[in-house]
């Protein structure tokens, strides 16, 4: 478990880093370019488990993390925990709101289910 919260919490930092020195487009690559690890590492790599490693590194960090920072870190190290996990943005349009979140197998992981319904999907990467 303390693997997964330095992991995440270190992903946390590289994701807020190139949304500061670049931008979105270098958060959207990074997720886009991160491979799916074969095999699986089960045991403590179950997607809770994961998802519970994020939870705390998020209530550790330095700042608030917010919604994309959180779901891009999210996604990225279940890639590389072997699981095909997609970050999912959405938007609504009254009022207007954006959101991101994880999702692996169609089901969302890191948020409530019922953020489906909330949000018109933009992109899946």
């Amino acid at each position: 478990m303390i693997r997964l919260l330095v992991e995440s919490y270190l992903l946390l930092l590289h994701v807020e880093m190139l949304l500061k020195v670049r931008n979105l487009r270098a958060i959207y690559d990074l997720v886009l370019r991160q491979s799916i690890a074969k095999p699986l590492r089960m045991g403590e790599s179950s997607i809770e488990a994961i998802c519970h490693a994020m939870d705390l590194a998020c209530a550790l960090y330095v700042k608030p993390v917010e919604c994309l920072q959180r779901s891009a870190a999210t996604t990225v190290l279940l890639k590389r925990l072997g699981w095909e996990a997609k970050l999912v943005i959405g938007a609504q349009v009254l009022p207007f709101k954006a959101h991101a979140w994880t999702e692996v197998g169609g089901c969302v992981v890191n948020d409530k289910p019922s953020v489906t319904g909330l949000y018109t999907v933009l992109d899946r990467c």
